[in-house]
């Protein structure tokens, strides 16, 4: 999975991911800090994350490095596996969770974007997922208002990318989930949509 240049991207596991944990838990924050997650994380709360989602059933976290510094990276893992508030619904709404596979979070530093890693994100966990045996894949995406007051002028939400990559999302089916938007802040319910892939 090697992209030109020094840029690599490649699985992380044991020893490998303990080490990059620090520098992974730094880059979550830094991209959701932005519009539309507005997340305000500590890295411990983040390398704590990172480890219980490296733990769960199938999990695939991959990274992207530029001359070694960690610059993006992408999860994933069995639904059943992760919080219930993103498994509940999906099993309300009739999806078998057993052959579910869910993508946790695709991050990226603004300067690499628009080189293809977002691709190489989604093609490698997808392959992943199919080597599993999964049905489907899905994710959830927060859901904002097109007038937020937080909204950056000429802000473009990801709908097209994802569209294109084979994704749609499911019509009236939403889940909830809390985070800080201010450092020591409390913890804040946001509204997520689902989107699907079936295989």
């Amino acid at each position: 999975m090697d992209t030109s240049g020094l840029m690599i991207v490649r699985p992380l596991t044991g020893e490998d991911l303990e080490s990059a944990l620090p520098a992974l838990a730094r880059l979550r924050i830094e991209v959701f800090a932005a519009f539309p997650y507005l997340y305000s994380g500590t890295e411990e709360y983040e390398q704590t994350y990172l480890r219980s989602f490296a733990n769960a059933r199938d999990a695939f976290i991959v990274a992207a490095e530029d001359n070694s510094e960690i610059v993006g990276c992408a999860t994933g893992s069995a639904i059943d596996d992760q919080h219930g508030e993103f498994a509940a619904p999906l099993s309300e709404a009739g999806f078998d969770l057993a052959s579910t596979f869910y993508f946790g979070e695709s991050v990226l530093k603004p300067g690499y974007r628009g080189r293809g890693l977002g691709h190489t994100f989604f093609d490698a966990r997808e392959a992943h997922a199919r080597e599993r045996g999964y049905a489907r894949t899905c994710f959830c995406a927060v859901d904002r208002p097109a007038d937020h007051p937080d909204r950056p002028a000429g802000y473009s939400p990801l709908d097209s990318f994802w569209k294109k990559r084979g994704y749609r999302k499911l019509p009236g089916l939403t889940t909830h989930f809390a985070w800080p938007t201010e450092p020591g802040g409390p913890n804040l319910t946001h509204p997520m949509n689902y989107w699907m892939r079936e295989f």
